[in-house]
């Protein structure tokens, strides 16, 4: 599979448990939208804290849980300069044979099969619209066998004490 690439410079936000390590992961590599666990493990950062929080709600609501019963979590401050595909764009994203993404599991086996496929392409990850708040963007980053991954880094946490207001252009 051929597709552009883009820089993905700047500061993202990753949505993680209360006080947890920065560099954490889960003991067993889970699945996500854009790769199975078994295949690699990837970490999923979100463009702003609006965007976490939309896909924070969108994971609450595809577990029928109430938003209190999630806090306290945190927020992960990474930087990010690394090249990656670039699914951007619906445009981008049909290349590849997807629409633009839906909240709900159900919908996730096309987008893995491709995020496997840029994987063992070799990609370092891609850059996609966000599920749950589609005008914004997630980066994806694979793990290649280093952690944390190359051209990524941690800064800091930012804790959630209280349930934070749902950000404009959500959908769960």
């Amino acid at each position: 599979m051929k597709v552009d690439t883009v820089a993905a410079v700047g500061e993202w936000i990753r949505h993680a448990p209360h006080r947890s390590n920065l560099l954490g992961r889960s003991v067993e590599p889970t699945d996500g939208r854009w790769q199975h666990g078994d295949v690699a493990r990837a970490l999923y950062l979100a463009d702003s804290a609006e965007t976490a929080v939309a896909e924070w709600y969108r994971l609450l609501a595809e577990r029928g849980l109430p938003p209190g019963q999630a806090i306290p979590h945190d927020h992960h401050l990474w930087e990010a300069h690394i090249d990656v595909a670039d699914l951007s764009t619906t445009h981008k994203l049909a290349r590849v044979g997807l629409e633009s993404p839906r909240p709900g599991r159900r919908t996730w086996p096309a987008f893995q099969a491709v995020g496997d496929e840029l994987f063992h392409a070799g990609y370092a990850g891609l850059i996609a619209p966000s599920a749950a708040r589609p005008d914004a963007q997630i980066l994806t980053i694979f793990d290649h066998g280093k952690w944390p991954p190359d051209h990524c880094r941690p800064l800091r946490a930012i804790e959630v004490l209280q349930v934070p207001a749902p950000p404009t252009g959500m959908t769960t």
